[in-house]
């Protein structure tokens, strides 16, 4: 189920989601050179991708350390992976910007990455493989978007041709279980000790999610939110009273 667009339209410019689509992109240019050397790929990733058994002291130390939790943020391992994510940031992103404001907004989406983080690393203390991906930031905002507009319709394409509108909370609810029945099997692998299968950090997706869930009405800016639920469409003057544009 692949999300196309919402039919939840904005009021305020999405800056910090456009802001973070490009720096997921320069990164991925600049740091991981466009995937096009896979030695480029793979010591970016082992420098700047989460490592837990690293961050845990489980290992030696061979990339940043704790530092991995922000910077594995704006890390990927393939065209597709960085595409895929930006896509739900763009889709989800723009509507949860819009109803915080643009600096809660920012700190939203790096707590709910770094509560990813800290969620895989806790669920994969021993694991020597390195973590990338903005997936779990994103998780908190699609946490945070099954919250605030549950009913909102998502037009989902699930291939090769079929496209249907999709409420919110079924759309986001498939996916978060998915999630769960994932790191069921991977609990499972581990403990039959094969604990590197998989290769999809999905507690970090689930403990990104919860994290949105939970943090959502922190951040939320009221007056944003109960103009929107309620159609009404505010002026410039009072999106700024409302403290819409921070």
């Amino acid at each position: 189920m692949i999300p196309i667009r919402d039919e939840n339209p904005t009021e305020l410019r999405p800056v910090v989601t456009m802001l973070l689509i490009a720096l997921n992109l320069a990164a991925w240019v600049l740091l991981q050179g466009a995937g096009m050397s896979e030695r480029t790929l793979a010591d970016s990733a082992q420098i700047f991708g989460t490592v837990p058994c690293e961050v845990t002291g489980a290992c030696p130390l061979e990339g940043l350390g704790w530092e991995t939790v922000f910077t594995s943020m704006f890390m990927h391992g393939s065209w597709s992976h960085l595409l895929g994510n930006l896509l739900f940031l763009w889709v989800f992103g723009n509507n949860i910007e819009d109803s915080m404001g643009h600096v809660r907004f920012l700190l939203f989406y790096l707590l709910c990455g770094v509560a990813a983080g800290l969620a895989h690393i806790y669920m994969a203390q021993a694991s020597q493989l390195p973590t990338v991906g903005a997936s779990g930031a994103i998780s908190g905002i699609m946490g945070a978007y099954v919250v605030l507009y549950p009913r909102a319709k998502v037009q989902t394409w699930v291939p090769p041709i079929f496209v249907f509108n999709v409420p919110a909370f079924l759309f986001l609810g498939y996916w978060f279980v998915l999630q769960l029945v994932m790191g069921a099997a991977d609990r499972a692998n581990a403990a039959a000790g094969n604990p590197e299968m998989g290769g999809v950090a999905v507690w970090a997706h689930v403990g990104g999610f919860v994290a949105g869930v939970l943090l959502v009405k922190v951040f939320e800016n009221r007056t944003l939110v109960r103009a929107r639920k309620q159609g009404v469409v505010l002026t410039r003057e009072e999106v700024a009273r409302s403290g819409g544009g921070w």
